[in-house]
């Protein structure tokens, strides 16, 4: 998941969890880029990396403009309305397309919140906290619990 495609270049450095690699060559195929890494040879290599998240170092990523956000910025902030009652954190953030919706958990319910600018107010990455204001159809959904609990 990017935004940015042509980071993708040979010499960039991609992380997967601890393990560091170089970017050996790039080419793309159909709408996917195939990517060949400095180190991995065999196709029994690369099977082994199948599924694995890789990253950029944060130090590579590209400025963004004032009211952007990464992703990891959002994860697990937390979420007030406008009168400060905690709504919960955002566990996920869906990209549907037309705008992303942040998936807010308490311990009991949860709540879709549309990144749009009429729903969310204010941002702030170091205090940790988003203000919205829940327009009417924004409503909190009680969590499914599996049986047994």
């Amino acid at each position: 998941m990017t935004d940015y495609p042509d980071r993708f270049m040979p010499g960039a450095v991609l992380l997967a969890g601890d393990a560091k690699y170089t970017i050996r060559a790039v080419r793309t195929h159909k709408k996917a880029l195939l990517v060949a890494l400095e180190g991995i040879n065999t196709r029994n290599q690369a099977e082994a990396l199948r599924g694995k998240l890789f990253e950029v170092p944060e130090g590579d990523l590209p400025r963004l403009d004032e009211d952007q956000y990464f992703r990891f910025d959002i994860v697990g902030i937390s979420v007030v309305d406008e009168k400060g009652t905690s709504l919960g954190k955002v566990e996920e953030v869906l990209e549907t397309g037309a705008n992303d919706v942040y998936i807010v958990r308490d311990e009991e319910s949860e709540l879709l919140i549309p990144a749009i600018d009429s729903v969310v107010k204010e941002i702030d990455t170091g205090a940790q906290r988003m203000v919205v204001e829940l327009i009417p159809g924004l409503e909190r959904r009680p969590l499914k619990r599996p049986l047994g609990d």
